[in-house]
């Protein structure tokens, strides 16, 4: 199978009138389908629970986007085994069969696009630009991983002995659990589902209750593609009750988890223990959090330092890993910097409801998040000086302003917790070498950027600014399949790479065969 190089996909333009009118038709037919009820998918099977739950709409709380079941422990104990009998006959199919299954995938993607950007639209709270990436990058994971499934699923090149034959493969390991987040519900969630099945591996997803209508749109289109049943495998429910089952489950191989630093060490502490039946140990493959710094120079571009800053802090309202929190400034230049990024927050960002297509700025995901988002707000009042924002927005929905925090000690607790919403520190630094010792004093490191025009220090800055993805003279989101692999250091997880052509490797393991030649 030959396929060409791979190329991201290009985003839509919304500025152009037909897709305008395209995306709010798709934001009409899904609308129409808000408020139905999905059930599990394990193997073959349909399954409803007693218990149910919702996902709402975070711009429109009222609204349910979705009720979905609450697994038991016994279903957990179903999707295992179906999973594990589905992987004894997909672990055998060659790769280039795999390969053809999620460039169908793919393909199906692509036709869907508007439609999945407007489900996240209603149940992330995604401008139509932010969702429309979200989908772009999904299918940029399919493209990217089938090539690179392709790439590794031949024997690999060894040192050549004249007395023997040798060869390399990558085989499956077996049955992973996949846990997504919900603030890139359908990119992370694809990438890392899509990494387990393309090398061999059958998937159990269990999605964030935040955001399990993509996850079951995800679902779907992996049966509309042709995988077999069991293959991928969907159950919902709490962390608590299903969650923690999975991962402690003896017949699970591996698990591949983005999220919080909290629930990621406790994954990571039960995946290390070996309960009875369990002949190997867990892989666990970990994205979590960041408390991302943009290092401002004084020989640097402060317009573009101030727009730069802005789209990190306060693209899809903070609640990315990989969003500035920490604005590190130095001295010379902080005063004149932090007006213009004021004007900068004031003349980019336009709040309200997503679903209006000119809004870039909307709520963020529930409820629970808005009350830790305000405290953090109201502590970070009173170890810095409040610059704009800093209070919920009066419209229904879980809305809050852009909030810059000035003057912000670098030990704060604002310039330390991640906070995962749009709070923004300011922290003044004297010189150029205390900003990277202030950029590097958090126990993340995911991603972090730098404006400067000193060819010099962006040099240092690349040796010493400790983070797995660093960005010179641009923002610190936004990382793209194949160019951007991405992942952290220290707290911020395994440094997995997603994206990147080592990242598929994590889903296999290594088996060499030797035969000795006869003469």
């Amino acid at each position: 199978m030959q396929l060409t190089e791979f190329r991201n996909q290009a985003l839509i333009d919304f500025s152009s009138e037909e897709n305008r009118r395209a995306m709010e038709s798709a934001l009409v037919r899904v609308r129409g389908q808000l408020g139905m009820e999905y059930d599990l998918v394990i193997g073959d099977e349909r399954v409803r629970c007693e218990r149910k739950f919702e996902s709402k709409n975070p711009s429109r709380p009222s609204e349910v986007v979705g009720v979905f079941q609450k697994a038991t422990a016994a279903l957990v104990q179903k999707a295992v085994a179906g999973a594990e009998a589905a992987f004894n006959t997909w672990s055998q199919r060659s790769a280039e069969e795999r390969v053809a299954l999620l460039l169908g995938l793919s393909k199906i993607m692509q036709e869907r696009r508007l439609e999945l950007a407007a489900w996240m639209v209603f149940e992330v709270g995604k401008s139509w630009t932010e969702a429309d990436a979200d989908v772009a990058e999904a299918i940029d994971f399919c493209e990217f991983y089938a090539r690179e499934a392709l790439r590794i699923g031949v024997p690999q090149e060894l040192t050549p002995l004249d007395s023997e034959e040798n060869y390399l493969y990558y085989v499956p390991l077996g049955v992973g659990l996949i846990i997504p987040p919900w603030n890139f519900p359908l990119a992370i969630l694809t990438g890392m589902t899509t990494a387990a099945v393309v090398t061999g591996n059958t998937a159990i997803v269990k999605p964030s209750s935040d955001a399990p209508t993509i996850a079951a749109k995800l679902v779907e289109m992996v049966e509309q593609a042709g995988f077999p049943p069991g293959v991928v495998n969907f159950l919902t429910g709490s962390g608590s009750e299903v969650g923690d089952v999975l991962v402690s489950h003896p017949r699970v191989r591996f698990i591949a988890f983005t999220g919080s630093r909290e629930v990621g060490l406790r994954i990571n502490e039960l995946a290390a223990k070996v309960p009875p039946g369990q002949v190997w140990i867990k892989r666990a493959i970990l994205e979590m959090g960041g408390k991302d710094a943009i290092v401002v120079d004084t020989e640097s571009n402060l317009d573009e330092a101030a727009a730069g800053v802005v789209a990190s802090a306060f693209g899809f309202q903070g609640q990315k890993c990989s969003a500035c929190s920490r604005a590190i400034v130095l001295e010379p230049v902080y005063d004149d910097f932090l007006h213009k990024l004021r004007q900068a927050t004031e003349k980019l960002i336009k709040e309200g409801d997503v679903e209006n297509g000119k809004v870039n700025f909307g709520p963020v995901i529930n409820d629970r998040a808005c009350e830790s988002i305000l405290e953090y707000i109201q502590t970070g009042q009173q170890e810095g000086r409040l610059i704009t924002g800093g209070s919920r927005a009066p419209r229904d929905g879980y809305f809050i302003r852009p909030t810059i925090i000035a003057d912000v000690d670098s030990k704060a607790r604002i310039a330390q917790e991640e906070i995962f919403g749009p709070v923004l520190a300011v922290i003044k630094a004297k010189d150029y070498e205390e900003a990277l010792q202030i950029a590097n004093d958090t126990q993340y490191g995911l991603t972090g950027a730098v404006y400067t025009d000193n060819e010099d220090k962006l040099v240092e800055a690349s040796r010493r600014f400790h983070v797995g993805n660093l960005y010179l003279n641009r923002k610190c989101t936004g990382a793209l399949v194949g160019a951007h692999p991405f992942g952290g250091f220290n707290m911020s997880g395994t440094d997995s790479k997603a994206g990147g052509k080592d990242y598929l490797l994590l889903f296999t393991q290594a088996k060499v065969v030797s035969r000795k030649l006869r003469r």
